[in-house]
């Protein structure tokens, strides 16, 4: 697969992507905070404008990528992007830009990355073969999780060294470079056929709803992303006052627990290449769920000096890291293997839009019972609940699948 040039430019269209994407998650608020001197409620507002994206357009881009090319989508987003915050960049330096137009460009950035996110992983599919895509899968998962570890590291560098207009122009060459790059992918997509009258957009998403809620596999992998996201964002609500307040860890410390899920994200995508075939796919799914979400079943335990908690902490969050990662890569390579090429970008869409726009609710779930139970009794109820998700995987027929999905993919088509 590496020998494939068309691979290759996507990777490295999507790793410079998405380095891009995760050090702007960090220089737009530094951007506000340094240059514009933004006060909490402020940052608060520009994190949300950025995210509310998700929620808004997810179910939207499904139906566009559909329809369209995903290189020609892809090299769209990465050229609006590139001039959104090249555009800040030199508003900045000029001493031009507002916190209004700062929220815009944080608008522009989320939602272009919504479009990005959705056709990356749709052109996966109609660039490679379907016995590859767990191959191709870890490959782009992998560079994901490495953007989401450099990438914030190399923002908050390049703010701290040079300037925050300067480090938002840096963010837009890595879009630049994924421009150069996908645009150069020479394939040519078998998308389907468009109708003279093509149906609308409502009725395209409506028709993505219906296909997961259909089909007993994407069901399955839709109800047990919604359970793992509700409680998950549940528990790092209660995670994240858990560890100052009860542990009494030092900000530096709190950070370094939790950046170590990114090495072991880093694993799990290795290990998704592999493992699946060797043990099958049933058994890496459910077993991988469990051991990710029941880890943080021992973080309540804990007590005493940072000497015990620090290393416990590291453990915890790098097998999360690399179980949960594991699950991720393994559930795409299952949901494109059932999914039929006219409908991959709604069936992603669909997914991401109901796991993703639970975690709100689950965020405030943990916040209160934090405040009623306190946060180790809490913490432990949340993460509990989030073997759900698992359980549900259990009980379904994703828990018998073998080694290979080439008999997924005809034995249910259609639910």
């Amino acid at each position: 697969m590496w020998r494939d040039g068309d691979f290759r430019r996507l990777w490295v269209g999507q790793t410079a992507s998405q380095l891009g994407e995760h050090a702007s998650l960090v220089v737009l608020p530094l951007f506000a905070v340094l240059t514009l001197h933004a006060d909490a409620g402020q940052l608060g507002t520009l994190r949300a404008v950025g995210q509310v994206p998700i929620l808004l357009l997810s179910l939207f881009a499904g139906a566009w990528v559909d329809r369209w090319r995903t290189r020609t989508l892809m090299v769209l987003a990465d050229a609006g992007r590139a001039l959104a915050l090249g555009a800040a960049a030199v508003a900045g330096l000029l001493g031009g830009l507002g916190l209004p137009a700062l929220l815009v460009v944080a608008f522009v950035v989320g939602a272009l990355s919504v479009f990005f996110d959705v056709a990356y992983q749709t052109s996966l599919v109609r660039l490679v073969k379907h016995d590859q895509l767990v191959r191709g899968n870890s490959a782009l998962e992998g560079s994901r999780s490495a953007a989401q570890m450099g990438g914030p590291a190399l923002g908050g560098a390049s703010v701290s060294e040079l300037s925050a207009p300067i480090a938002a122009a840096f963010s837009a060459v890595f879009f630049a470079l994924s421009f150069l790059s996908i645009r150069r992918i020479g394939r040519r997509e078998s998308v389907p056929e468009r109708s003279e009258r093509p149906p609308r957009v409502w009725r395209r998403i409506h028709e993505g709803l219906l296909f997961v809620a259909g089909d007993t596999s994407l069901r399955t992998v839709c109800l047990a992303s919604a359970a793992f996201q509700f409680f998950f964002a549940a528990v790092m609500t209660a995670y994240l006052l858990f560890l100052p307040r009860d542990l009494r860890l030092s900000g530096t410390a709190v950070g370094l627990a939790l950046a170590v899920t990114g090495p072991g994200a880093l694993l799990g995508s290795l290990l998704a290449a592999r493992l699946p075939s060797r043990f099958g796919y049933g058994a890496v799914l459910v077993s991988a769920a469990a051991l990710g979400d029941g880890v943080f079943l021992f973080v309540p335990a804990l007590h005493g000096s940072t000497v015990v908690t620090v290393p416990a902490l590291l453990t915890v969050n790098f097998v999360f890291g690399t179980f949960s990662q594991l699950v991720n890569v393994t559930v795409m390579a299952v949901r494109q293997t059932v999914t039929p090429d006219g409908m991959q970008g709604r069936v992603a869409a669909t997914i991401n839009f109901v796991g993703m726009g639970l975690s709100p609710f689950g965020s405030l779930l943990g916040g209160f019972l934090a405040a009623v139970w306190g946060t180790r009794t809490s913490l432990l109820v949340t993460a509990a609940c989030m073997l759900l998700s698992p359980a549900l995987m259990a009980l379904s027929p994703l828990a018998r699948l073998g080694r290979t999905l080439a008999d997924l993919r005809l034995a249910d088509p259609c639910g």
